[in-house]
């Protein structure tokens, strides 16, 4: 797997963690091995269901996820609803995962339960589809490449909002949004690969400023949804300008 969103910090590292096989976070999404079920069947199930209903809500009516689409497709990516998301069940530890092996994004529709968290985590994946589909990302082989995807992910997402850190009873003052970034990307690259934390953060700060000041395609950090509104139609009216010249 190439990289998801995680929910809770990682189990204690194993001494010697690096040295391990590493499975690329595969084992954090079990149905990802598993083959696929038939619509009549999956449709039984109130988790598959509601996920399904929260997704479609998200990129019918979110500015962040709207904008993404956008972009992706102005980049020759254009994603379907069928083909490129999947409801899955899913570890605890996670609530959705990007599959660069697929180009597909995963969402835990057992872990996945509010509308505003679905939102967060679609415009999460999206923005790791987004590198994936703008520049030549090593997902399973480079992890300072792993770690700018989530160190942006995390900064454009909503995933550090004050809102959200206050629920988290996480806050504070100067530079806290900086101090949110960069925690919540070493954990989403714990999640996912068999590093040690020293490796994780290493990674993290040596790219950290670059991939922090890389705000496409939003142009600002959307600390909002009314801020992912106004940079939405400045993506578009941009688009325009540029059609125009």
């Amino acid at each position: 797997m190439g990289q998801g969103e995680a929910d809770s910090p990682p189990a204690a590292e194993k001494k010697g963690a690096e040295e391990e096989e590493d499975d690329f976070g595969y084992r954090l999404f079990p149905d990802r091995n598993k083959k696929p079920q038939s619509f009549l069947f999956r449709s039984l199930f109130t988790f598959h269901n509601k996920c399904q209903l929260m997704l479609r809500l998200t990129l019918e009516t979110n500015p962040y996820a709207q904008l993404l689409l956008e972009a992706l497709k102005q980049s020759g990516c254009t994603v379907f609803n069928d083909r490129h998301f999947s409801c899955e069940n899913c570890d605890g530890c996670v609530s959705g995962g990007f599959d660069a092996a697929t180009s597909q994004i995963v969402l835990c529709q057992n872990n996945i339960r509010r509308q505003s968290h679905m939102n967060r985590v679609v415009t999460h994946e999206l923005i790791h589809a987004f590198d994936h589909c703008r520049a030549h990302v090593d997902w399973f082989k480079n992890v300072k490449h792993l770690a700018c995807s989530e160190i942006r992910a995390a900064n454009l997402s909503g995933d550090c909002t004050l809102m959200n850190e206050i629920a988290r009873f996480k806050f504070g003052l100067k530079g806290h949004h900086q101090t949110c970034v960069r925690d919540r990307a070493i954990r989403s690259i714990l999640a996912v690969r068999k590093v040690s934390k020293e490796t994780a953060e290493k990674a993290v700060d040596e790219v950290f400023d670059a991939c922090f000041n890389d705000l496409e395609p939003f142009g600002r950090i959307p600390h909002s949804k009314a801020d992912a509104k106004r940079a939405y139609r400045d993506f578009q009216n941009r688009d325009r300008y540029t059609a125009n010249l």
